[in-house]
């Protein structure tokens, strides 16, 4: 059986690793290794022009994408003005993948949102993000500092996509300053005990859900399973893509 190609939205960034220190275009490993213990195969989708064309293209070959945790959206993405702690935006990945999710949605390709992939996912249906969520919930449990994560207990949506995935409550890893207000389009189905949303999906027969955890650091077997089995046209997928 052929497997599925999932891909994975990827950093630009100066990285330096033997003799180099360069521009890369890099993501963490624990994101190919889920899709892998899956039952996927990992492709890298880093930054390219021009997007609407390109993101057209490569998503028709394409069986599943990931859009990655990392930088915070532009806030001029959602006609805000930066918050003193919203930094680090990156135009050009902006643009990459709201153009890999529209081709996506065009495609009918399952689709799960990562931490910003989730922000994303919402700010290209017209949502808006909360820019600074201690500043909303008075602590920093969502995102401690540093390369840290923070362990957070969400409660699941009965009856929803992602309760068939991962049950009605779990711990997971967060690490994120941002979250989203609002979501046009998409259901609010997982939450924080401090309200903070933790996940949205959109309703229907398509795979397309954004989490604000980290799932990967987990391996979380039910989100990737569940994408990978849609991506290779199990239930609430689409039909497996023709022989390559």
């Amino acid at each position: 059986m052929t497997r599925p190609v999932i891909g994975l939205t990827a950093y630009r960034e100066q990285a330096r690793w033997g003799v180099w220190d360069t521009r890369a275009d890099l993501l963490p490993t624990v994101y190919s290794w889920a899709v892998e213990e899956t039952g996927g195969i990992p492709v890298l989708l880093p930054t390219t022009t021009p997007a609407r064309e390109a993101a057209s293209e490569l998503v028709a070959r394409l069986d599943g994408l990931v859009v990655s945790g990392g930088a915070d959206v532009s806030p001029a993405r959602y006609q805000e003005q930066p918050h003193e702690r919203t930094t680090g935006w990156r135009d050009d990945r902006d643009e990459w993948e709201l153009a890999l999710l529209d081709a996506a949605e065009e495609h009918g390709t399952p689709t799960l949102g990562v931490c910003r992939g989730m922000q994303l996912m919402a700010v290209g249906a017209g949502g808006k993000l909360d820019q600074h969520v201690p500043d909303v919930v008075n602590h920093h449990d969502h995102n401690p500092g540093g390369d840290k994560f923070g362990d957070v207990s969400v409660q699941v949506e009965a009856g929803s996509r992602l309760e068939t995935l991962v049950g009605a409550r779990l711990d997971v890893h967060c690490h994120h300053h941002q979250a989203v207000a609002s979501h046009p389009g998409y259901r609010a189905v997982a939450r924080a005990e401090d309200g903070t949303l933790e996940a949205m999906e959109l309703p229907g027969e398509r795979f397309c859900l954004g989490v604000q955890w980290h799932p990967e650091m987990a391996v979380d077997a039910g989100l990737f399973t569940g994408l990978v089995r849609a991506a290779a046209g199990g239930p609430g997928g689409r039909p497996p893509a023709a022989p390559r």
